[in-house]
């Protein structure tokens, strides 16, 4: 039978939503706390008889970590924060006009110009390797409630001391701004994975002088000082026995989706492929923002989707509603997502 975790009434029930779009502490926790699948207990918890986030939490009412299992592959998605405001257009949508976007939000019963972007890396647990893929925000995101990933991870009974590769999908600053703390390697027990298409890059001449600067700045300070730890990766390539490396270019120059098998079973790790559980699969052609070659992006979206729906394999992605995880079906031209309930839990 299933074993379920019972919550305070307090994280069960539905606050308003106010009619000013309030950036504020209570209003980013009520956001997180809506996803269903984080009102049970899966396979490991249930084996344990544990619940699976923390009892004491900076956020105490967003669940900080979900853990599942695929085959004997333990998976754990950090929620390292969440970040609400404007949108999602033009961030989504970017070639449409403001009306077309917040009708499509209207029509899936979303606000029109209200919007929450969650950020979630994801542990792995897989044969004798502790693997961490992406980082968070790190300390540049604590004055925003974000950066939170080493003190959930504790939580969840996972330290940064274990952690034995980090693996990155890209190398935007929400997804490596964790990598270092005051000019140390957090996870200082750690080898790192990155694709090289990516690294190459972000440590160009083009990279360095263009308009992403900044960004390839931060790469050069929190990444490039790893480079004797990294392995770089092609398309195709084994991380480690159980886990591969898959081109998803578009979103960056180099970005990697990774897949994870065990025992007969799979899951992808998509990063920014899907950011938004919306528009990403029901108009997989619109522009997003942050899409360096938004045309290679839409191709990306629209192959993985394909592939995910026919062959029915549950994803993970980076930005999506937490804990991210969840299918895809096919919509005529296009596809719906749909989240993760019970299809993980124990069956015994």
């Amino acid at each position: 039978m299933f074993t379920f975790v019972v919550r305070p009434k307090i994280e069960r029930e539905v606050a308003p939503m106010p009619d000013a779009f309030e950036v504020n502490r209570r209003n980013a926790l009520l956001l997180a706390a809506g996803g269903v699948a984080g009102t049970m207990a899966p396979r490991a918890a249930a084996a344990q008889g544990s619940t699976m986030e923390a009892t004491s939490d900076t956020h105490p009412l967003a669940p900080g970590w979900r853990r599942f299992m695929i085959g004997d592959a333990e998976v754990t998605v950090i929620l390292d924060g969440i970040r609400p405001g404007e949108g999602p257009f033009p961030t989504f949508g970017e070639d449409q006009s403001q009306e077309t976007v917040g009708a499509l939000m209207e029509e899936n019963f979303l606000p029109a110009q209200r919007f929450a972007n969650f950020f979630q890396p994801v542990v792995i647990r897989l044969g004798e390797e502790l693997i961490l893929v992406d980082t968070g925000m790190g300390a540049n995101g604590r004055a925003n409630g974000m950066g939170l990933l080493t003190q959930r991870m504790g939580a969840a009974g996972l330290k940064p001391g274990d952690v034995t590769l980090v693996v990155l999908t890209h190398l935007h600053g929400d997804h490596i701004g964790g990598l270092m703390e005051g000019g140390v390697p957090v996870f200082s027990n750690a080898r790192y994975a990155v694709g090289r298409t990516e690294m190459e890059f972000w440590t160009s001449d083009d990279a360095k002088n263009g308009p992403r600067a900044e960004n390839a700045k931060a790469v050069e300070a929190t990444v490039v000082p790893l480079q004797d730890k990294t392995t770089l990766l092609g398309d195709g390539d084994e991380v480690v026995p159980g886990m591969t490396a898959r081109a998803a270019f578009g979103h960056t120059p180099g970005m990697m989706a990774f897949e994870v098998s065990s025992a007969g079973e799979r899951l992808f790790l998509m990063a920014d492929t899907f950011s938004h559980f919306i528009v990403s699969f029901q108009r997989p052609d619109w522009q997003v923002r942050f899409d360096q070659d938004k045309t290679a992006a839409a191709e990306t979206r629209r192959r993985f989707a394909g592939m995910l729906a026919d062959a029915k394999v549950p994803l993970l992605g980076y930005h999506l509603p937490f804990p991210g995880l969840g299918y895809v079906e096919r919509d005529g031209d296009a596809f719906r997502f749909v989240p993760e309930t019970y299809q993980l839990l124990a069956d015994g």
